[in-house]
């Protein structure tokens, strides 16, 4: 006797957040980003629909880092010593849907570059480029809200996705994502109380929750990544249930996590057992990327090509209802 499919029924979705302006918008942008909006548990087509697919941002750093391993270098190539070129890369040649800036040099212990150079940057791939952007400061509070609404300012009217604000620290840069028309990004340490509680103060400045986007503060595979999962799942189940200060997308930067990871990055020198080291990295980007979409990501920020192309195949095939 045939069965029939149980059916959960939800009462709430996920707020659609769009990055990108076109120029009838007063962006420059060719094409925008819409992510969120389901209304079921990822890909149970038959609960609720998916109107928008995952994405995938391409990491780019305005500093050539000096704490990659070659693995990861080497498949940038040169282009990896001049951000506006390594941009133009990500979309061209990696079919990026949008590029991350990270402006690791803006840090005071790293080169503490000064903001001339920081807006710079940011206006020279916006000009190299067609794809929505997300703006990333260099993680120290201070120095990232002194130089984040320069380059919002700066960026006016693209409608970048700008972060991350934090619960001592959102104040100044949620009122430049207001005045400039950008998003943002709350970030909370892996914490479904905080991360609520961040969305409530932000939207008590008039942000809207179209806004708003989750970093959830993710751990990459054997690295907490199962605990940053159940986190998530928590966070989504109770959004699709009616609580909207937890109903925007996520955002996951499972590149940066990834390959921080011993298994990632270990010479096959000092572990001859593991396997060939490019092989272990591109498969622990992958394999963590895979596994946040189970759990609801909506934008996932990763660094090495080939693990950019497994991720974006998978996707493919999770998307054919």
């Amino acid at each position: 006797m045939a069965l029939d499919l149980v059916k959960e029924k939800w009462s709430n979705a996920v707020a659609v957040v769009t990055i990108g302006a076109l120029k009838d918008e007063g962006g420059t942008r060719s094409s925008v980003v819409r992510c969120g909006g389901e209304e079921g548990l990822p890909f149970l087509f038959a609960e609720g629909k998916t109107p928008h697919r995952p994405v995938i941002a391409m990491e780019v750093l305005d500093v050539e880092p000096d704490d990659w391993p070659q693995s990861l270098t080497s498949a940038i190539g040169p282009a990896i010593k001049n951000p506006v070129e390594w941009a133009v890369k990500c979309e061209k040649d990696y079919k990026a849907d949008l590029i991350c800036l990270r402006l690791s040099g803006a840090h005071p212990d790293a080169q503490n570059r000064p903001a001339e150079q920081l807006i710079k940057v940011v206006k020279d791939i916006l000009q190299a480029t067609t794809i929505p952007l997300i703006l990333i400061g260099c993680g120290e509070d201070k120095r990232d809200n002194e130089i984040l609404p320069l380059c919002s300012q700066a960026a006016k009217g693209e409608r970048l996705l700008i972060g991350e604000t934090v619960q001592a620290n959102y104040k100044t840069l949620t009122a430049s994502a207001l005045a400039d028309g950008h998003n943002i990004i709350a970030q909370s340490p892996i914490d479904i109380n905080i991360a609520k509680q961040l969305n409530i103060l932000i939207s008590d400045m008039s942000m809207s929750i179209e806004r708003i986007v989750i970093n959830p503060t993710v751990g990459a595979l054997g690295y907490g990544l199962e605990y940053a999962y159940s986190i998530m799942e928590r966070a989504r189940l109770a959004a699709l249930s009616g609580d909207k200060m937890l109903g925007m997308p996520f955002i996951c930067f499972v590149g940066y996590e990834a390959w921080r990871a011993k298994e990632a990055k270990a010479s096959e020198t000092e572990f001859p057992t593991w396997g060939k080291q490019l092989e272990r990295g591109i498969a622990w980007e992958a394999l963590t990327a895979t596994t946040f979409l189970q759990a609801g990501a909506d934008i996932l920020v990763m660094r090495h090509p080939k693990a950019v192309e497994l991720v974006r195949k998978h996707i493919d095939e999770l998307m054919k209802e």
